[in-house]
């Protein structure tokens, strides 16, 4: 098997920009939250190493949980329905929930998730992405902390995916089109390639 990073064409944030940053979010919601216990619930799978990161760099208590759900759809066009898959495990009613999401696109799962956990009626609920891909939004999301604002391009590694692989590359980078199938000559062609089930958004 050839090199989890022989399909990357570019990195779009390397490892010490993304350590550097994820140190700064945590400095922040640690002051955000100093006199609070907030819960932070992570979005599988795509959040795994950026939570995993940014609790250790919280300096305050904090508790955790997590939620998983599927979107319908493509990658190029998303349906919007979603469903939930592995609920929270604690009741947040009262709670001060900051939701943990590797990537935010098109914003459609995540307003779908939103709406869903504000009607839990936490005291309050507040969203922080690894990255923000705003050329793609439909749905406005109201981002409190904010990772990197980045291109419309697709992304993998630090815990994001395409088909499960290179979540373990240590930065973000960019797939070849010749392997999402996005790429203009290819995209007639390959369109069967798209899954029933995108990638959280």
């Amino acid at each position: 098997m050839n090199s989890k990073a022989d399909n990357i064409v570019e990195i779009l944030v390397t490892q010490e920009a993304v350590e550097k940053r994820v140190a700064e979010l945590g400095e922040e919601i640690t002051v955000a939250y100093r006199d609070r216990l907030p819960l932070l619930v992570g979005v599988l799978k795509g959040c795994t190493l950026f939570m995993s990161d940014l609790v250790k760099l919280i300096d305050t208590p904090l508790e955790m949980d997590f939620i998983s759900l599927v979107s319908y759809g493509s990658m190029t066009r998303p349906s919007g329905a979603a469903r939930i898959t592995k609920d929270l495990d604690c009741v947040i009613e009262g709670r001060d929930v900051l939701l943990v999401e590797g990537i935010i696109d098109t914003g459609m799962t995540a307003g779908y998730l939103l709406r869903n956990l504000e009607a839990r009626q936490p005291r309050s609920i507040r969203v922080c992405t690894l990255l923000d891909k705003p050329a793609r939004r439909i749905v406005k999301i109201p981002i409190a902390y904010r990772g990197f604002e980045i291109p419309d391009r697709f992304v993998v590694g630090y815990g994001l995916d395409f088909r499960q692989i290179y979540r373990n590359l240590p930065y973000i980078g960019v797939l070849s089109d010749k392997i999402t199938g996005l790429d203009r000559n290819a995209a007639n062609r390959h369109s069967h390639r798209d899954s029933a089930l995108t990638r959280r958004g």
